[in-house]
């Protein structure tokens, strides 16, 4: 009994003493707002046809949809083709900041915005990894992915430095963006504008008072204890949100897998063929036809795809054949994105599996970017230090970018 207990207090305290996973929420945090980014750019010159008044869903059906089914899109305030063109620059702008990992809890709830106005406008736009993206861009909202690798996780070692020093550093930008925003969501809320997404609106306005009461704690607070409280609440949000990433992961594969073991084509190994002879999916013909004339290459691909997306929940508590898969999935998505020609789809489904991978490869591979980026700067004649590990740091960040 007393084992079972300490066990608990063990578990309770690893998830609520500091968030998990801190490199893996990042690099999902660089792997979503990158893939977003890039297809907002290489649409851009579409991007009428596709999600504005051009397009051939035009907005009287995508507003009578929304209606039926209350999805929340903010290009359903207005049909003006200048609202479009704003918002489409500002989802570009928004995911560069969480690219960059800049304000990252306002700038993820702004991408989820952005991907769900866009996406809900045109539904029939995408190719599989939209809804992947459109899932993975509400749950970043809960989690704490600006620790490293990040503007935030840079700001705050500065603002640690100049603590140490006994200087005061004063965050002006982060009150003010959370004032501009309150004003922004007061108007729509009072404009009746947020009636379509209800979920979405309690969701706004939950994270907005959140980061309201974060602040005021962190500075008007004349005890520790009430900081420590709400960073543990926030350590548990962000925890539940990882794993729900992982679990969302993990359920994409298992259910794709048992549904192909039901297909007629992936039983008798033929599966892959037919899509490399359909037009839309040969961007490379020649290639097609070199990969499909090998019949036993196309039936090891087409077998080796089950058994693999059948096995890998199984085996997450086995370090290294998970990782033996993981490899195999991401080099599989790789593949599909050359030669299906379907790249936003693996992005979208190689940034879920980056969840899964080992921190220390992800250490090492921070480690050599900061290198790089270290001889870089030296070259043009600036030196600066390297990025430090979150172990051994506040959990807590500071500010509105936390």
């Amino acid at each position: 009994m007393n084992r079972l207990v300490l066990s608990a207090s063990r578990a309770i305290a690893r998830v609520s003493e500091a968030p998990l996973g801190p490199y893996q929420s990042a690099v999902i945090r660089i792997g979503f707002a990158g893939t977003w980014l890039l297809f907002l750019l290489r649409e851009f010159p579409h991007r009428e046809q596709l999600y504005g008044p051009d397009g051939p869903w035009s907005w009287a059906m995508a507003h009578r949809l929304t209606s039926d089914n209350g999805a929340f899109t903010a290009l359903m305030w207005t049909d003006g083709r200048a609202w479009f063109e704003v918002f489409y620059v500002l989802a570009v702008v928004v995911s560069a900041l969480l690219l960059l990992g800049w304000r990252t809890r306002t700038a993820s709830v702004l991408f989820m915005v952005g991907v769900l106005s866009l996406q809900n406008r045109s539904v029939f736009v995408g190719d599989g990894g939209d809804n992947v993206l459109h899932l993975m861009s509400i749950y970043l909202v809960f989690t704490r992915c600006g620790r490293v690798w990040s503007l935030d996780a840079r700001r705050e070692e500065r603002a640690a430095a100049a603590h140490a020093r006994g200087e005061r550093v004063a965050d002006r930008t982060g009150p003010l963006l959370w004032a501009v925003l309150g004003l922004a969501l007061t108007g729509v809320t009072l404009a009746g504008r947020l009636n379509s997404g209800p979920l979405v609106s309690v969701l706004l306005w939950t994270v907005w008072l959140a980061q309201g009461l974060w602040w005021a704690v962190g500075r008007r607070a004349r005890s520790r204890e009430p900081r420590i409280l709400l960073d543990v609440i926030a350590n548990i949000v962000h925890n539940g949100a990882l794993f729900v990433i992982m679990a969302e992961a993990c359920l994409i594969y298992a259910t794709a897998g048992w549904y192909k073991i039901q297909g007629s084509r992936w039983q008798d190994g033929t599966a892959v063929y037919y899509p490399l002879h359909l037009e839309y999916f040969s961007p490379w013909p020649a290639l097609a036809d070199l990969l499909s004339a090998n019949g036993t290459l196309v039936m090891l691909v087409t077998y080796g795809t089950v058994v693999v997306q059948v096995a890998f929940p199984f085996t997450l508590f086995n370090r290294r054949v998970k990782n033996v898969l993981l490899a195999a999935m991401m080099t599989e998505h790789a593949v599909i994105a050359v030669v299906l020609g379907l790249p936003f789809f693996s992005l979208a489904m190689i940034a879920a599996d980056s969840v899964f991978l080992p921190t220390s490869f992800l250490r090492r591979l921070g480690g050599r970017a900061a290198h790089a980026r270290g001889r870089l700067t030296r070259r043009g004649g600036r030196h600066l230090p390297p990025p430090r590990s979150p172990e051994g740091h506040e959990a807590a960040h500071v500010g509105f970018g936390a």
